[in-house]
């Protein structure tokens, strides 16, 4: 996170704000990927599924989206699925507004029809495209959002490729080969790599043992050297998904992030994964990025955990004050947030 979105992450949290907004914009997804957490049945917390609510669609969803922005005063806004291109005529319109508002913008989606023109030059926008590994893999998880049509839709473009690694790819030299044929395409301007993260009490095929993350991580800070593409992807962050924050009041990307469902009233809880994530093999970018700036010492002395501690007590009692919903939850923080590349 550069220097001044940090600065007004800072004061957001002051005022008593979260400075992160993750919205799920709609339930609506033609694909049915294996490990997705947004279908679970526990994602929001048991009670009911993301395709069970109403959400919203043309003004309604325009005008609810604004509102929710201007309550929440947001510094960054994700903006995930389901799959937010099924709404692409409602972004089409939110786009150039919120960002036009200094908001940074992520839009987290498949691919799977095309990424409007007007989209990729837009000043504060990032697109983030989901890729599950290599080809073979990646096609038959992810169909209908093919390579082919991955390639396609995303010409003209400035996207961020990212894959989260799972149990399916782990083997020596499989983010090696991902790398190279992602950084050689000229609309791919940066590229991630995160870790699967289960549920408690999970088995699945997705999830990865020891050895892999152990395995995952050297590769991947081997090939950040060499590979400008992955320059977000500092091997000293990387090195996190081995020691990730042992739980959500650990974790400030949990903290510091409002997690709203596709009916813009629907908490995710306690962190965009919802449900009851396993933090202990935690493996979200984001979270190690904030680790890692939680560890920087202003002027070589003060952590800026124990500042941001201090920062978020004042903010709790000025949201009280205030009335509002945006009260930061109680517990200390350990962990100090940096943008996911963002």
């Amino acid at each position: 996170m550069e220097v001044r979105a940090v600065v007004q992450a800072w004061g957001r949290i002051l005022a008593g704000y979260r400075p992160t907004l993750s919205v799920e914009i709609t339930r609506e997804c033609p694909l049915r990927c294996p490990g997705c957490y947004a279908y679970g049945d526990e994602h929001l917390g048991g009670g009911v599924v993301l395709r069970q609510l109403s959400d919203l669609k043309g003004q309604a969803l325009i005008d609810g989206m604004l509102d929710l922005v201007d309550r929440t005063r947001p510094v960054q806004l994700s903006i995930v699925g389901g799959e937010p291109l099924v709404r692409y005529r409602e972004l089409d319109v939110l786009l150039p507004r919120l960002t036009r508002m200094g908001i940074h913008v992520q839009v987290v989606t498949s691919a799977v029809r095309p990424v409007p023109p007007a989209w990729a030059d837009m000043k504060n926008l990032q697109m983030v495209v989901s890729i599950d590994g290599l080809q073979p893999e990646h096609d038959k998880r992810r169909t209908p959002a093919t390579y082919e049509r991955i390639l396609k839709h995303i010409r003209g473009q400035h996207v961020t490729v990212h894959c989260t690694l799972t149990r399916q790819q782990a083997r020596p030299g499989y983010v090696t080969t991902f790398t190279e044929f992602w950084a050689a395409n000229a609309d791919v301007k940066r590229i991630w790599f995160s870790l699967y993260t289960p549920q408690k009490g999970e088995s699945s095929p997705e999830m990865l043992t020891g050895e892999d993350r152990e395995m995952f991580v050297s590769e991947i800070a081997a090939l950040h050297a060499r590979e400008p593409k992955l320059h977000d992807m500092i091997p000293e962050v990387v090195r996190g998904y081995l020691r990730p924050p042992q739980s959500p009041e650990e974790c400030i990307f949990s903290q510091t992030t409002q997690c709203v469902s596709a009916d813009l009233k629907q908490p995710i809880t306690p962190c965009q994964y919802g449900g009851d994530p396993d933090c202990t093999q935690c493996g979200c970018m984001a979270s190690v990025g904030f680790e890692a700036l939680g560890k920087y010492k202003l002027g070589g002395v003060i952590p800026l955990k124990t500042i941001f501690n201090a920062s978020f007590a004042f903010g709790r009692t000025v949201a009280r004050f205030r009335g509002g919903p945006q009260d930061p939850p109680d517990g200390a923080i350990d962990r100090i947030p940096v943008s996911p590349g963002a």
